[in-house]
């Protein structure tokens, strides 16, 4: 079954690969995958996610058009990159199969140095573009497993923080979807200043919603971390409108229907390091990460929460010290930690 490991090829006429294709997937550790027809072709597309369709276009020229009519037509096919493969001097053609919606033409006469790269070029688009959220153009969870598990193998000290708004929900459900996409775009802009500023060599990537999750070196931790909530909190009132500004709440519903006064959004940051512990993967930190973001909503106001302890027990066992100074976290927005 063709994944994302997979390049699929299609050639009227042939039952194998061409040999350009097979020497390409062989030095990137790819698989290719040939399929017979047409139909074949787009019954892989809907039935499974590969990385590339690669076509041949020297023979019936105007069916491998109209294939790549359809599958860049549509809404499910059309995200997978395609690349159409052309003798020399096909220009005409070329242009073609461009206008049809294929990602690239690579065709003989351009020597195969260049042909290599720009399919490679093809597959780095469509990975980045898949990976990026539309809303915030940031890198998403693909991205963000990538530059941790490449920070691991490094052996760098790091900060993995995990940022969530509280009450945005209920912002939403008051001021309407176009204003709460509105303070999401406002929140990555702080986030990637705050750590493109602060933290050379940072990265900020956008899980979804109102979570986000950026990867510091351990000596830019806290002073980023305290940045981003200074400017957050600076900001978030302008949001609102003046009345509600004014007030520091407004009065909402929640899911039962009963009225209670919601205050003006805060933004919580839970942070996980490698500074006492040690992880063997990424699903490490990212659940251990989240589980500090919950804990870190549990308190009032803007905040990030540190754990620092040389063992990871679940967080409702931390001990009645620990509770205290987190507690003791100020409405104003501050940090907290957890040691062991």
């Amino acid at each position: 079954m063709a994944s994302e490991k997979t390049i699929l090829y299609f050639g009227t006429g042939r039952v194998a690969s061409d040999d350009f294709v097979e020497r390409f997937c062989r030095e990137r550790d790819l698989e290719v995958e040939a399929v017979a027809d047409e139909d074949e072709v787009r019954d892989q597309l809907n039935r499974t996610f590969p990385g590339c369709v690669i076509l041949d276009g020297d023979g019936r020229v105007d069916r491998i058009v109209e294939l790549s009519r359809t599958l860049k037509g549509d809404a499910f096919t059309g995200i997978v990159p395609l690349v159409v493969l052309l003798s020399s001097g096909a220009a005409v053609q070329a242009g073609d199969f461009l206008k049809a919606g294929a990602d690239d033409v690579l065709r003989s006469d351009m020597g195969e140095n260049e042909r290599f790269l720009r399919l490679e070029q093809v597959l780095k688009r469509a990975d980045r573009d898949v990976s990026v959220h539309p809303t915030t153009r940031l890198p998403g969870t693909n991205h963000i497993a990538r530059d941790m598990q490449a920070r691991l193998e490094a052996g760098q000290k790091f900060g993995v923080c995990y940022a969530d708004l509280d009450h945005f929900k209920e912002f939403n459900d008051r001021y309407g979807y176009a204003f709460g996409d509105g303070v999401i775009r406002m929140l990555s802009r702080i986030l990637r200043d705050m750590v493109r500023g602060f933290a050379p060599g940072g990265f900020v990537g956008h899980i979804g919603g109102d979570d986000f999750i950026f990867n510091v070196g351990l000596d830019y931790l806290e002073v980023t971390c305290d940045e981003i909530i200074r400017t957050f909190d600076e900001l978030i009132p302008y949001q609102y409108t003046e009345e509600d500004r004014k007030a520091g709440y407004f009065l909402g519903k929640d899911r039962r229907g009963n009225i209670h006064r919601i205050p003006l959004m805060a933004l919580s940051i839970g942070v996980v390091t490698n500074q006492f512990q040690q992880f063997e993967h990424t699903g490490q930190i990212s659940e251990l990460a989240a589980e500090m973001k919950t804990y870190a909503k549990s308190l009032p106001g803007s905040k990030y929460v540190v754990d620092r302890r040389h063992q990871s027990p679940a967080l409702p066992t931390a001990s009645a010290e620990d509770e205290e100074k987190l507690a003791a976290v100020d409405a104003g927005g501050g940090s907290a930690e957890i040691n062991t």
